[in-house]
């Protein structure tokens, strides 16, 4: 990879608004943290807002834009694909919005990537869905960036029905079904729900803490070590 590559994949990776470690950027650009250190200086040095230190984690400061980009051929299908996933997995409102990235980067385009863009080999078909697929999957992603509690009717694997009060962390995609991340309070623990088995809900008024061991990482980090639970 040349340099001038690397600082730019580096400032990519600052710009998402995370503290990111020295380590996850020399593992995912497949160099020493030495070589990060150095270039991380570097980037400092020519004037880009770059808020930390070795040792602890680097980010970028609010605000900082990226130049806009060009894609190759292997991007251009990568996104393609990613937007035909998104109109056939995901809830209309979301739906609607990957259509319209589609269209401004199909404005931008230059002709002799065009065909890369249009062609159609790689597909994601969305007539074999079932609408409760994405039962709530709008109401829910507003609760999430809103952090507000949730109360559901939930039918769990035996058919039995139940109803929690939750707080909703996080979406995640399994390939057939998506599930709903929350910390129960019920239960006092992590807990996984299906939104195809969401019989009811209705997002309340109550705003949940941002607490330290009860985010989406932490979801993430506790099903990593054990299979997560579903609604029980």
């Amino acid at each position: 990879m040349r340099r001038a590559d690397r600082l730019f994949k580096i400032v990519l990776l600052l710009g998402r608004g995370r503290v990111v470690t020295a380590r996850r950027m020399a593992e995912e650009l497949e160099v020493s943290e030495r070589t990060i250190y150095r270039d991380v200086a570097d980037l400092i040095s020519a004037g880009a807002p770059i808020d930390g230190e070795a040792g602890v984690g680097y980010r970028m400061r609010a605000g900082y834009q990226v130049p806009p980009l060009m894609f190759d051929g292997d991007e251009l299908e990568a996104l393609a694909l990613g937007a035909a996933m998104v109109r056939a997995w995901a809830d209309p409102e979301l739906a609607k919005a990957a259509d319209r990235v589609q269209a401004k980067i199909d404005a931008v385009l230059p002709n002799h990537l065009r065909g890369r863009w249009d062609r159609e080999t790689l597909l994601a078909p969305d007539f074999f869905i079932a609408p409760e697929t994405v039962t709530g999957m709008a109401e829910l992603r507003r609760a999430i960036d809103r952090r507000l509690m949730v109360h559901l009717a939930y039918r769990r694997d035996g058919g039995e029905s139940t109803e929690r009060v939750v707080w909703p962390l996080g979406l995640a995609f399994w390939g057939l079904k998506w599930t709903l991340g929350t910390w129960c309070e019920l239960r006092g623990d992590f807990r996984t729900f299906r939104l195809d088995r969401i019989q009811g809900l209705h997002v309340l008024p109550s705003q949940f803490p941002d607490l330290y061991g009860r985010r989406f990482e932490d979801y993430i980090a506790d099903a990593r070590e054990r299979r997560p639970a579903s609604g029980d």
